[in-house]
């Protein structure tokens, strides 16, 4: 007899856009033109807004409350609860340096911050769902040291991964997180 092993391969990629910062009514642009009318990466840039830097980084660990919920969607079991939709999802950071593991529940900082969706978030092409969320000048200054999708806007939302690698210390400006997962 045969055995037959499924798989789904996922592939997690995090970039940050840190934004130069202006000190002036132009943080407050960008940030309306990124957060509130969904405006891509590429035409802020076009537009004369410009980039301190890019991070990038991969990998996450999927929890188990947010695998759980997702089985329970998929099976339709569960019809009551958020989803990581644009009504409910939320980027979530924190300073948090305690290594990822399933069985967490969300953020481990002192200090956390979750942002809802940009405009237009998210969204999914192919087998790939992007998720954007841009912190404005008051938003999340603090070392980025953890990083979530949950389906709620503090630590009792389901969380459905968290990842843990330093990426500098926000101190005011526009920085956009952007998590894209690529199922296959």
């Amino acid at each position: 007899m045969a055995v037959v092993v499924e798989e789904i391969e996922r592939k997690t990629v995090w970039t940050i856009h840190k934004w130069k910062r202006y000190g002036d009514e132009r943080d407050r642009q960008l940030h309306d033109l990124l957060h509130n009318r969904g405006l891509s990466i590429e035409e802020c840039l076009r537009m004369g807004f410009e980039l301190e830097g890019i991070d990038k980084f991969q990998g996450n660990v999927l929890l188990n409350e947010g695998i759980q919920l997702l089985e329970d969607i998929i099976t339709g079991l569960d019809t009551t609860s958020n989803k990581w939709d644009s009504d409910h999802a939320n980027l979530g950071v924190g300073n948090g340096t305690t290594s990822e593991n399933a069985s967490q529940t969300g953020l481990q900082g002192t200090q956390t911050k979750y942002k809802g969706m940009d405009d237009g978030f998210p969204s999914r092409s192919g087998q790939t769902i992007s998720w954007r969320a841009t912190f404005g000048d008051s938003e999340a200054n603090f070392a980025w040291e953890e990083f979530t999708v949950a389906n709620g806007d503090d630590n009792s939302a389901i969380n459905l991964n968290r990842k843990v690698e330093s990426k500098g210390t926000k101190s005011g400006g526009n920085w956009t997180l952007t998590l894209q997962i690529t199922f296959s």
